[in-house]
């Protein structure tokens, strides 16, 4: 399995030679300040399966779990691309958007779902975590 994806304005590119560990969409404050106030929605992937080419400029802050969050985003057009934090350097986790379409994933989960806006629609069907889940682990090569 593999996707490609580029940012807005196709300064930057990627390409991610393996599956998804997980879907999420994010209601954090944070991930709400760089969507418009709704929430990211982000794929989860292994981080030598990605592969980034172009220029991104990093914006590092302390969450609300306590780990250093560093956003990545395209210089040129300001698309968000990336999101790491300093306590799972083994994950890249990707913004659905700038994947090229069509693909095949959803969000499986809503996090920091006590961050949403009273007004939020959050799936009933997707698993639901208040605050920070527990970190997935990459699946076991076949």
């Amino acid at each position: 399995m593999s996707y490609t994806g580029r940012c807005a304005c196709g300064a930057v590119t990627l390409a991610i030679a393996g599956a998804p560990i997980t879907a999420r969409q994010c209601w954090c404050r944070q991930c709400q300040q760089i969507a418009a106030g709704g929430p990211t929605h982000n794929a989860m992937f292994a981080t030598q399966d990605v592969t980034i080419h172009g220029d991104l400029t990093g914006h590092h802050y302390v969450a609300a779990s306590g780990n250093t969050i560093t956003q990545s985003f395209c210089t040129a057009c300001g698309t968000p691309v990336m999101g790491q934090s300093d306590a799972r350097p083994q994950f890249r986790v990707i913004r659905l958007g700038t994947l090229d379409a069509p693909h095949d994933i959803r969000p499986l989960m809503a996090i920091w779902t006590e961050d949403a806006p009273a007004w939020a629609a959050i799936d009933p069907a997707l698993e639901q975590f208040p605050r920070q889940p527990p970190p997935p682990s990459i699946p076991e090569p076949s």
